[in-house]
């Protein structure tokens, strides 16, 4: 009878690890790959919002200097394409002259998961937005 017991428990064993497996530590290692690539991306965007405070477009009354300000950003940061955006009272630069004044960039980057597990809760192509204030 204790051969019996033994056997019961070593068939038990690989099913507790299989069920362990995938029903926790797959959909923690997508929620980690997620995590570390979402604050990956968010970084190179406050490193490109850090760089505008520091260049910002010359005169934001033109469309023409408002290209060649975007044209001499960098394309990708850390890795990743970053837009960049002036707006002026919720509206795209250029602004009017003398009517409003800039108020703040928009830096938008995305990046790609591809989950395990967690495939219909996480997004496929994930976009972040960072905004940060004209100084």
């Amino acid at each position: 009878m204790i051969a019996d017991q033994r056997g019961a428990v070593a068939f038990e064993m690989p099913i507790v690890f299989i069920v362990l497996v995938f029903s926790l530590l797959l959909p923690l290692a997508d929620l980690a790959i997620a995590g570390f690539k979402y604050i990956s991306a968010y970084q190179a965007l406050r490193d490109m919002g850090q760089l505008t405070q520091y260049s910002p477009p010359s005169d934001v009354t033109s469309s023409t200097a408002i290209g060649t300000w975007q044209s001499s950003l960098p394309a990708t940061v850390g890795g990743y394409s970053v837009t960049a955006q002036v707006f002026c009272d919720g509206a795209v630069a250029p602004c009017a002259s003398g009517a409003t004044l800039p108020k703040f960039y928009t830096f938008t980057t995305s990046f790609s998961l591809s989950p395990m597990v967690l495939g219909s809760v996480l997004c496929s192509t994930c976009t972040i937005t960072y905004s940060e204030r004209f100084q």
